[in-house]
């Protein structure tokens, strides 16, 4: 029924009620008192009762669209985006795994990538005694500035000068953070907004994609070539680049492969961001982890022009990722970063600031630690690297590529010639299983096809997990036929056998 006939039925009704209640109201008699009958309900009753409803009504429904509009039927608890869309590639690949060691065989783990885990690499006594210095001053208990303690940022920026050879690093340039790895988190979010892309390496560490990908920041893969040493395909690179890309990543050295990226390689990097106007993230975590006959350069060390953010911290060289001590070092000559900076010292209120006790030890371990000290981790790497590349380049169905740095090295695996495994992801579950031997897929580097080992075994635990992969592999080739076979190891040539 319309309204507007609705209403005037309404008020037709309430007319003759009226008329009704003044005809039955109560009279007077003669004498002036009221007749002796039971009052009829008048107007002004009718009228309170009315409104009455009304407003009963009105806050009946205020409270039905309260609990529709704010309200829950039951639990409904969910998980931010962000968390959701966080993931750790490696942690989902070997959490897949169906992994049961070979009981008769010592489990070798050559897979984490933690020096400390075998208790060969130790931290220097030096470092050790500054961490106790720091704890017992009773100097350090307290918070620091979000960027870190000046005297901390100082010791960094002197112990860096290598990354600016023609002017001092200045204090206000060194941002200290927990860890390398915050570290990388606060540059690619500092430089990168939803929507954009960020160019990383391929094979890579897998955190570049964990930090990015819950922030709607895209993530490009440039390739390395592993025939080339795993310098970057240029051609390629520079494809990917649009009007959305915020930075170029470059990790050197670098994890997985172990390159170390030479001084004209670098400039072509450099160049190729100067003419599209990017800025570079360096993680630099290993830039003190080189074998002989390598050097490396800092890549803030070749440009004035391209603003450089360098990644680097105490894990890897001083042996103590738990420590949680990096920093980054900003490079920007010509101030092109812009509110970059401000947004980057920004983040460092997050979780204000780092480990105190850390920091404070930080001059003295900077300073005091011996270059022998160092030189010997270098020893141990090189050593068992050599000596992986010796054995593995013997094995059939196997490519080791000699690293130059870091400390893992990356193993190709001709995957057709193992036919009894679907990809580098069974091979890996598979020698586990059988030799008790546990390395990690190329998968878990964007990269399938190889496999990663870690270097910083005892040398002995090294050449016993050769030898298993040798065994394991001597096993699972699928063997070519007997002319094929001599040609490869060089015993006949193609010529003689009419090919």
């Amino acid at each position: 029924m319309p309204s507007s006939v609705a209403k005037e039925g309404y008020q037709f009704q309430r007319a003759n009620s009226r008329n009704q209640q003044s005809s039955s109201c109560p009279s007077r008699s003669a004498s002036g008192s009221p007749a002796a009958v039971t009052p009829p309900i008048c107007d002004d009753v009718v009228d309170e009762a009315l409104a009455e409803l009304q407003l009963q009504s009105q806050q009946q429904k205020q409270k039905q669209m309260i609990h529709s509009v704010k309200g829950r039927s039951g639990w409904q608890i969910k998980s931010s985006k962000l968390a959701f869309n966080t993931h750790n590639r490696i942690r989902n690949i070997v959490e897949s795994l169906k992994i049961k060691p070979n009981p008769e065989k010592p489990m070798i783990p050559l897979s984490i990538g933690d020096p400390t885990t075998f208790g060969n690499l130790k931290a220097a006594d030096e470092t050790m005694k500054a961490v106790l210095h720091s704890l017992e001053s009773g100097k350090f208990n307290g918070y620091a500035h979000t960027q870190g303690h000046e005297a901390s940022r100082q010791a960094v920026a002197q112990y860096s000068a290598h990354q600016r050879p023609e002017g001092a690093i200045e204090t206000s340039d060194v941002v200290l953070c927990s860890g390398c790895s915050s570290a990388l988190e606060y540059c690619i979010l500092a430089l990168a907004d939803r929507g954009q892309n960020v160019l990383i390496p391929r094979p890579g560490f897998c955190l570049y994609h964990t930090l990015a990908e819950g922030l709607d920041i895209e993530v490009r893969y440039y390739d390395l070539l592993p025939d080339q040493q795993w310098r970057a395909d240029l051609v390629q690179l520079e494809g990917l680049i649009d009007e959305n890309t915020a930075a170029l990543l470059i990790n050197n050295p670098s994890n997985p492969c172990g390159s170390v990226f030479d001084e004209k390689h670098l400039r072509q990097l450099i160049d190729i961001c100067e003419r599209h106007y990017l800025p570079i993230i360096a993680d630099e975590i290993y830039e003190h982890f080189v074998f002989p006959g390598s050097k490396h350069l800092a890549v803030s060390s070749l440009t004035r022009e391209v603003p450089v953010l360098s990644c680097g911290g105490l894990t890897k060289r001083f042996l103590v990722p738990g420590w949680r001590m990096g920093w980054i070092i900003v490079h920007d000559r010509k101030q092109r970063l812009g509110n970059a900076v401000i947004g980057l010292k920004n983040m460092c209120g997050r979780i204000l600031g780092s480990n105190t006790i850390i920091q404070g030890a930080l001059p003295e371990i900077l300073a005091k630690t011996p270059q022998s000290y160092f030189d010997g981790v270098i020893q141990v790497l090189y050593s068992n690297a050599s000596l992986a590349y010796k054995m593995l380049k013997q094995v059939r169905g196997l490519n080791p590529v000699m690293p130059n740095g870091a400390m893992y090295m990356m193993i190709g695996v001709s995957i057709e010639r193992f036919p009894a495994f679907k990809d580098d992801t069974h091979f890996v579950q598979e020698l586990v299983n059988e030799q008790s031997v546990f390395c990690l897929p190329g998968s878990c580097f964007e990269y399938p096809g190889y496999v990663r080992i870690v270097l910083t075994v005892p040398l002995a635990m090294i050449e016993e997990a050769c030898v298993r992969i040798a065994e394991f592999c001597e096993r699972h080739y699928k063997k070519e036929d007997s002319s094929r076979s001599f040609i490869e190891h060089g015993l006949l040539d193609e010529e003689e056998l009419g090919f």
